[in-house]
């Protein structure tokens, strides 16, 4: 039996009902490669000084504006694609970084093997543009750890937030 995600809550509340799901990818080729996930961060809008909507609403941000289910691809370094879930009400900018699947760990590494650039940016995770999630059961509280995200050492009191979620 499957489980449903109300998209609509916030990043935190979301983020843990991620692990263990599966991220799925139609290639050019028409492979699909479907991927457990293991890691997540949490980014919580305006008020969160590590989110980029701490900034304000940009034209970079304006997909997190907008409806939930919707993938923010964005270039770090000028060479790693990072892959976010737009999670929340309309209005509401927040999302939440899929930092790694099972035998993959790191966004950047992520992207660059399943071939996510900036071309997924706003579109909606589902099937009909390649990049989707498939939910199944909810991982018990008991088989994940909560961890201060990674490099946003910036953010001041917003980096020692317990926001990432990784799987044991």
């Amino acid at each position: 039996m499957n489980s449903k995600i109300d998209f609509l809550q916030s990043a935190d509340k979301v983020a843990p009902l991620l692990l263990g799901q599966h991220l799925c990818r139609r290639y050019k080729d028409g492979k699909i490669g479907c991927y457990k996930i293991v890691e997540v961060e949490a980014y919580l809008g305006e008020k969160d000084k590590a989110c980029h909507s701490s900034k304000g609403r940009t034209k970079r941000t304006e997909v997190m504006y907008g409806p939930p289910e919707h993938w923010y691809v964005y270039l770090i370094y000028g060479m790693y694609y990072m892959l976010n879930l737009v999670v929340g009400p309309v209005g509401v900018p927040e999302a939440i970084l899929i930092r790694g699947v099972e035998g993959i760990d790191g966004p950047g590494k992520l992207t660059k093997e399943l071939k996510i650039d900036k071309s997924f940016n706003g579109l909606r995770a589902s099937k009909r543009f390649g990049l989707w999630l498939k939910i199944g059961e909810f991982v018990p509280k008991s088989s994940f750890v909560r961890l201060p995200r990674v490099g946003v050492e910036y953010a001041g009191e917003w980096k020692d937030r317990l926001l990432r979620y990784k799987l044991l």
